[in-house]
């Protein structure tokens, strides 16, 4: 701790905090989720960038598709006279109508089968970012290589079936609100039925990207079969909806900075990179967990409630039950008296060694060795001997040593024997005059 009266710079201040009196060290600790997030965000920002770097690589066939996709789309609009009818000249070109639908269609139908691929390779990377961020909310300690592939390990088949069914399902909507939009441009259908089903399919991508979220955060929380998990997801993402939106916003500040273009999409790729992936997970996992925290865990007999939370201190707020059950542990474990702190243990301090046996010994061999070990076990009760006045040693063993009662005590405890025994006997004579 800085000495008092000491000023700091603003950046000093802003990753410190305040510095006002003894509890310093206590008013730093996270006492809400908002508190929780800043601090992880700036105390583990190296391993935030660590791991955001080993999703990135799994994700990269995604990325890859995606942006052969937009390349392939692009010269298509190029090359494809995309209009409506060009009448004149010779020969006379064909109508176009509904051609760039069409296109995006066929190409959506291949492109997107393959991004389901790649959205399969990248539940690898995802299954062992959300258990590193999952430990970054609990504040536990964290090797990030390590607990990234005991990650993947444990979470992999809860990711794969929730992005497969994600994917799929987003495939299937995509594909037809494509079909809708070439259905309308050529009038095959009721355009206002095509409309409707368009503005349903939208919704629906919407709810499902809140369910597979939920999914995932669940998944990383709780060992739950695949429709069960669906059906959780389902309640949390209307049960929720509006905090939902919220946090989804939040979240997807990267993403929003992509779409701006121009200078902003810069910024949005370089976010991206360093630490975009694992932000937008240590958003969603810190509000989830407060939501586990509010409608499972302090329902539940020996759930744990607030874990990296502490409660504030000189405002009236309470320790929380995590401090209170450290505090107890504690106080319990100094009742116990130990064999190693009660008595002196002389420490390694001179050339009294071991005699080694060599490969092949005899009886001499044998004897020496009994000698040695006989000088070293004496020496060792003869510093024992020594040592055990030792101040340390008397304060130790007299806190466990049961105090004398005082002679009044004593006096009072034989007269109560002593009535009892006379009560006893006179209640024999009685008995023995009735017979």
């Amino acid at each position: 701790m800085a000495q008092q009266g000491e000023k700091k710079g603003f950046i000093a201040r802003m990753l410190e905090g305040k510095e006002r009196d003894e509890d310093y060290a206590r008013s730093t600790l996270p006492t809400n989720r908002w508190a929780l997030f800043w601090d992880i965000f700036k105390g583990r920002f190296s391993k935030i960038v660590i791991v955001n770097l080993l999703m990135l690589v799994f994700c990269l066939p995604l990325i890859v598709l995606y942006f052969i996709r937009s390349a392939y789309m692009s010269a298509q609009e190029m090359l494809m006279p995309f209009s409506g009818w060009v009448g004149t000249g010779y020969p006379a070109a064909p109508d176009l109508l509904g051609l760039s639908e069409q296109v995006t269609l066929s190409t959506n139908m291949l492109f997107g089968a393959l991004m389901i691929v790649g959205a399969i390779i990248a539940a690898v990377g995802i299954s062992g970012g959300i258990y590193v961020i999952r430990n970054m909310v609990w504040t536990e300690g964290i090797f990030v290589a390590n607990d990234f592939w005991r990650g993947i390990k444990i979470n992999f088949v809860v990711v794969l079936q929730s992005t497969v069914f994600y994917g799929v399902c987003l495939y299937l909507f995509t594909l037809s609100i494509n079909w809708a939009a070439w259905a309308i441009t050529v009038g095959a259908g009721n355009s206002v039925l095509l409309t409707i089903s368009t503005a349903i399919a939208y919704v629906a991508i919407v709810i499902l990207t809140i369910m597979y979220l939920w999914m995932l955060s669940m998944g990383a929380n709780y060992k739950l079969k695949f429709f069960r998990l669906l059906k959780n997801s389902f309640l949390m993402t209307f049960g929720m909806i509006f905090q939902n939106i919220f946090f989804i916003i939040l979240m997807a500040i990267p993403a929003i900075l992509l779409l701006l273009g121009s200078f902003f999409t810069m910024i949005g790729a370089i976010i991206f990179i360093l630490f975009g992936v694992s932000y937008m997970l240590l958003v969603w996992m810190d509000y989830s967990q407060w939501v586990f925290d509010k409608f499972f865990e302090s329902k539940r007999e020996g759930g744990k409630v607030n874990r990296g939370i502490y409660a504030k201190v000189g405002k009236g707020g309470e320790q929380s039950k995590a401090v209170q059950q450290y505090a107890s542990e504690l106080e319990a474990a100094s009742k116990i008296k130990s064999d190693l702190a009660s008595r002196p243990i002389k420490p390694i301090t001179d050339d009294l060694k071991v005699y080694e046996l060599p490969e092949t010994f005899a009886r001499d061999d044998l004897k020496k060795l009994r000698e040695y070990t006989q000088r070293i076990a004496e020496d060792t009760r003869q510093y024992a001997e020594e040592h055990k006045n030792d101040e340390r040693y008397v304060v130790y063993n007299a806190r466990f040593e049961e105090p004398e009662e005082a002679p009044d005590e004593k006096d009072k405890k034989k007269g109560r024997k002593g009535k009892k025994e006379n009560r006893g006997a006179r209640q024999e004579d009685g008995n023995k005059s009735d017979e």
